[in-house]
């Protein structure tokens, strides 16, 4: 029996969405998809009993679950610094940078690798965006020299990382799937947000006031005449670094009330509420794979999208491309795109066709049988 170990550790980090549903759904997915004679077994750090009883309960498909003697803070710290062991003999998959990377020779002990994931090149092109951009890259340089493959979501990742460290032929691209949470449909979609009081038409956009999102790039837009006269629906945290979307909205100008915020949701729950939008912006200026126009186009709902590379690979020509250059009339630009196409029920309608069509070329189910072909292949 050839065993598969995944470090499932980032199942248990508290967003809801990230790394914890990418973990989750891929870990899930390679359980089904083992081909005969292959089970998956998982790694984790010293976690607690509530933890472990959570594991067992959220992957139940697992072989076992091998906890190792460190908890998660300590062994970031050794895996950063190269203070490590393999945590078991043979293929270790990780759904991160997470991974114990250490030298080891696939032709000496045949099945020995280590493939690890870079879902995108922010911590480089925005490292004060997120507060483990330095741990990223340093983990990065790890890779280079130990991993055995990269994984990462779409080619666009791929082309900006070479321009920060090089994996040679390495690199692979796997991409993401919508969360199966995601896709429940409930029998009544508007009963199950009623108490958000949405109206029946909106713009929506998911997402955090990280600069690389633009969402206050977004709410500018709202304050222009091209916008259409619908609210600005915002699903995400309340502030980030101090900031709060009450303070970025009231700035940007937009009329009173044109600008709505909703903590985030259950997977169920958001999932009601795109299929309840009108249209749904990712104006982005950079993506690793963009997973919110992904969700909105298997939901149904028509995409409005920034010119950035990872959003046009996944959208392909199933939205409505803004170009982000130039920058300073972006908001202007993004406005009356949003305009145009709420207001072209014709263009609606063959959004919400296109995008069902393009969303069907990403499955969690090709995901992981793609990342079993690769570690068949190494």
């Amino acid at each position: 029996m050839v065993t598969l170990n995944v470090l499932v550790e980032g199942v248990l980090e508290q967003s809801p969405r990230g790394l914890a549903r990418y973990s989750l759904e891929l870990t899930r997915a390679l359980v089904d998809t083992a081909p005969r004679d292959c089970d998956v077994a998982g790694i984790v750090s010293a976690v607690s009993s509530e933890e472990d009883s959570a594991l067992h309960e959220l992957l139940p498909g697992l072989t076992d679950v091998h906890r190792l003697p460190l908890g998660r803070r300590e062994l970031r710290l050794a895996w950063q610094r190269g203070l490590t062991t393999r945590a078991l003999p043979g293929m270790v998959h990780a759904p991160s940078l997470f991974a114990p990377l250490s030298r080891h020779d696939r032709r000496a002990e045949p099945g020995q690798q280590t493939v690890v994931t870079i879902h995108d090149a922010a911590p480089w092109l925005y490292p004060e965006d997120d507060e483990n951009a330095s741990w990223v890259r340093q983990m990065a340089k790890r890779a280079r020299k130990y991993a055995d493959a990269v994984v990462v979501p779409t080619h666009a990742t791929a082309d900006a990382l070479a321009h920060f460290i090089d994996f040679g032929e390495r690199v692979r691209v796997i991409g993401g799937a919508v969360a199966s949470g995601l896709l429940t449909d409930p029998s009544d979609p508007r009963a199950a947000i009623d108490d958000l009081d949405l109206p029946s038409e909106f713009v929506l956009a998911v997402g955090t006031l990280a600069p690389r999102k633009n969402l206050e790039v977004l709410m500018r837009a709202a304050a222009s005449a091209s916008f259409p006269v619908l609210p600005l629906v915002i699903v995400g945290p309340p502030s980030r670094n101090g900031r709060s979307v009450e303070q970025a909205a009231f700035e940007s100008g937009a009329p009173e009330g044109r600008i709505r915020h909703i903590p985030p949701l259950t997977d169920e729950r958001l999932g009601a509420v795109i299929r309840a939008a009108t249209v749904m912006v990712v104006p982005s200026a950079h993506e690793g794979f963009g997973l919110p126009a992904l969700e909105a186009m298997q939901l149904g709902t028509p995409v409005v999208h920034s010119s950035d590379p990872a959003l046009v690979e996944v959208v392909a020509d199933a939205g409505v491309r803004v170009e982000l250059e130039p920058a300073n009339d972006y908001a202007e630009r993004l406005a009356e795109a949003i305009g145009r196409t709420a207001e072209d029920s014709d263009l609606l309608a063959r959004l919400t066709i296109e995008g069902r069509d393009r969303s069907r070329a990403f499955s969690w189910r090709d995901s992981a049988e793609r990342t079993w072909q690769l570690h068949a292949e190494l």
